[in-house]
């Protein structure tokens, strides 16, 4: 009897430490949410979890989140329908590029003088009729001297037309060098064009120039592959075809021409002798012809630089820029009418 006793107040003190101990655990609790800051943190914690989408798919049936994942499935499915548009998108690109392309045969021999519009041809009414009615009537007030002076300079097609874009368009007068001017000066033409069918898709700039002092090529050459399929690893961020790669060309300069790079001369102390010389060395210069040896992209998965992936992203933006701006709407971007409407959007 006494051992049974003894058992019945060890119980009894058990069940009253526990009694204890869970009314400090609620009074403990009470105090601390009775604390502002942690009721704070408490409620922007549940606010926060109310907004989140994954935090709510969580909650779902299992049977709906097997639903949810069918429904993904067909959207990677809609992803590659995508991707087949767009390389029929590039098929049509390449098929009307082949009917602009002699309109703009007929620009370039208008730009550089090959040929010259007739009447016909050179017609145009601007919405500004009015003014330039005026404008031409005070033309021809000009003296006599003034217009046989005029005359006797026989123009030849449009002076410096390429030039005058690059020195328009910011994104590229950024990248032009006083000693880059020159050069441009002679650039007669540039060409868009697509890779044929059954290639990999990739478009390539062509940059035609005429004699000058500065390099014998006639064309220089800019190509950027492109990729038009939903990435395995991340199929729901395709957007359309993206550039991720590009190949320049080699310049063949003349001798003491080559505005790439620059020389400088540096001191250097012999260690032993203690005696010092003047070294030449050739270093990198900026240029616009930089962009015919763009950085390449590392085939072996190793990840560029920071910098290097800004310059990348930078010649990409360029390249697309050209293609589908540029050369299509040149004489736009020559007076200046494309800028306007770039700036208006």
């Amino acid at each position: 009897m006494a051992d049974n006793s003894k058992a019945e107040d060890t119980a009894s003190d058990s069940v009253d430490a526990a009694k204890n101990a869970s009314d400090k655990k609620e009074k403990l609790a009470d105090q601390v949410m009775q604390n502002p800051q942690v009721l704070a943190a408490l409620q922007e914690r549940l606010d926060n979890t109310a907004l989140t989408p994954s935090s709510y798919i969580e909650t779902l049936p299992k049977a709906v989140k097997r639903r949810i994942d069918a429904l993904k499935q067909l959207q990677v499915k809609c992803a590659h329908i995508e991707a087949k548009f767009y390389e029929e998108v590039h098929d049509l690109e390449r098929k009307y590029a082949a009917l602009y392309q002699p309109l703009f045969d007929k620009r370039r021999e208008f730009i550089n003088g090959e040929a010259e519009p007739t009447d016909a041809e050179s017609e145009w009414h601007s919405e500004n009729e009015e003014e330039e009615k005026l404008a031409g009537d005070l033309k021809n007030a000009v003296v006599i001297e003034e217009k046989a002076e005029a005359e006797e300079t026989n123009v030849k097609g449009i002076p410096d037309f390429w030039f005058t874009i690059f020195r328009n368009v910011d994104m590229l007068s950024e990248l032009v060098q006083e000693y880059d001017e020159p050069i441009l000066k002679h650039l007669q033409d540039i060409k868009v064009k697509f890779s044929e069918p059954g290639q990999p898709m990739s478009f390539s700039l062509e940059f035609h120039f005429g004699p000058n002092d500065y390099f014998s090529n006639t064309v220089l050459t800019k190509t950027y592959k492109m990729k038009s399929e939903p990435d395995k690893t991340d199929p729901f961020s395709f957007e359309g075809p993206e550039i991720v790669d590009c190949e320049g060309c080699t310049i063949d300069w003349k001798k003491g021409k080559n505005v790439t790079v620059k020389t400088i001369k540096k001191k250097q102390k012999h260690k032993g002798r203690g005696t010092v010389r003047t070294i030449t060395k050739q270093v990198p210069n900026d240029s616009f012809f930089n962009f015919f040896n763009p950085i390449k992209v590392s085939g072996d998965g190793e990840s560029l630089d920071e910098d290097s992936e800004f310059t990348l992203a930078a010649d990409f933006e360029i390249g697309h820029f050209f293609r589908e701006r540029i050369v299509p709407r040149a004489v736009l971007y020559f007076t200046g009418e494309a800028i306007e409407d770039d700036d208006n959007v």
